[in-house]
């Protein structure tokens, strides 16, 4: 009997797992940005290798803490990276003096609130967590 509750408790932890490597995740800018860009500019905005939107304003990337659920569903469906890929190629960036990570901050409200005061930011978030005070360009 000991056997079956606990497959069963492994089973329910599996799938709880699995819903969240799922979940969406939407690039957000600030509602006063009219810019659009393709999945690869949002990719190279992230990687260091586009500095500036469509319409000509600077791009300042965003990341949610590493580790995260969501950042690791963005680095895998818009980087097409592992987390320890994308952590060796920024080592590799800032030991050759060629650029410098996105600042990490550790939550979507925190990436929402940072979006919202600064009209250069990109960040990414839960698809769930999206309100008004945002403009998402693309969800993944």
């Amino acid at each position: 009997m000991n056997k079956i509750k606990v497959n069963m408790l492994l089973l329910c932890g599996l799938l709880g797992c699995s819903s969240l490597a799922y979940a969406d995740v939407a690039v957000v800018v600030n509602l006063n940005n009219s810019t659009t860009l393709s999945d690869s500019d949002i990719s190279r905005v992230f990687l260091g290798k586009l500095k500036k939107f469509s319409n000509g304003e600077k791009a300042t990337p965003v990341n949610l803490k590493f580790g995260s659920a969501t950042r690791n569903e963005f680095e895998t469906k818009v980087l097409k990276k592992s987390s320890s890929q994308v952590k060796a190629y920024w080592s590799k960036r800032v030991f050759s003096g060629k650029g410098k990570p996105p600042k990490e901050l550790g939550t979507d409200k925190d990436i929402m609130a940072l979006v919202v005061s600064d009209a250069t930011a990109v960040g990414y978030i839960d698809a769930s967590k999206v309100d008004g005070s945002v403009k998402v360009i693309k969800t993944f």
